[in-house]
């Protein structure tokens, strides 16, 4: 899709494609109502704005819109309404070893648990032993230092997304 192509759409259309980008529904919200975008840095700025409006229970809910790091049987599945502008997202696990996608769920479950929430990287183009160590060197922070990491790890992932969905 081209700018000018989303720029066309109608509330429920815009929504819908800011969705596939961020599942946070009050940073859809923002972004529809500032529609038309006259250019890619507009948009990506914008983005940026929306998201430092947003509420930590507004990125609790874009950080379910993820998989678990490691978690092939989910992107495959849950996610794959997103696929295509979250394919490569986790290539780097999805050529892992078998060693270390088990300490990445391991560990991603204890995140879990301690958090509330699944651990969030901006994933492209890290190795499964980069996300494993990221993962390793953040499980032991509050929870309140995590979610601050997370939503701008989420930011950086929402740029990509709006990126990789328009045509330039």
């Amino acid at each position: 899709m081209t700018l000018n192509e989303l720029n066309k759409l109608d509330i429920d259309e815009a929504f819908a494609w800011f969705n596939h980008c961020c599942v946070a529904s009050y940073w859809c919200e923002l972004m529809v109502e500032s529609m038309p975008y006259k250019d890619l840095t507009c948009l990506l700025e914008h983005s940026q704005t929306a998201w430092q409006k947003c509420t930590e229970s507004d990125f609790l809910e874009a950080f379910e819109g993820h998989p678990m790091i490691g978690d092939v049987a989910s992107l495959r599945t849950k996610y794959a309404a997103t696929q295509k502008l979250a394919s490569h997202e986790q290539q780097g696990a999805t050529e892992a070893d078998e060693a270390t996608l088990q300490k990445l769920h391991q560990l991603n479950q204890s995140y879990l648990a301690k958090h509330g929430f699944i651990f969030i990287i901006c994933a492209t183009g890290l190795s499964a032993q980069t996300m494993l160590d990221a993962l390793q060197s953040r499980v032991d922070n509050d929870t309140a230092t995590e979610i601050t990491l997370a939503a701008a790890e989420q930011l950086k992932i929402t740029q990509l997304r709006i990126n990789k969905g328009l045509i330039t």
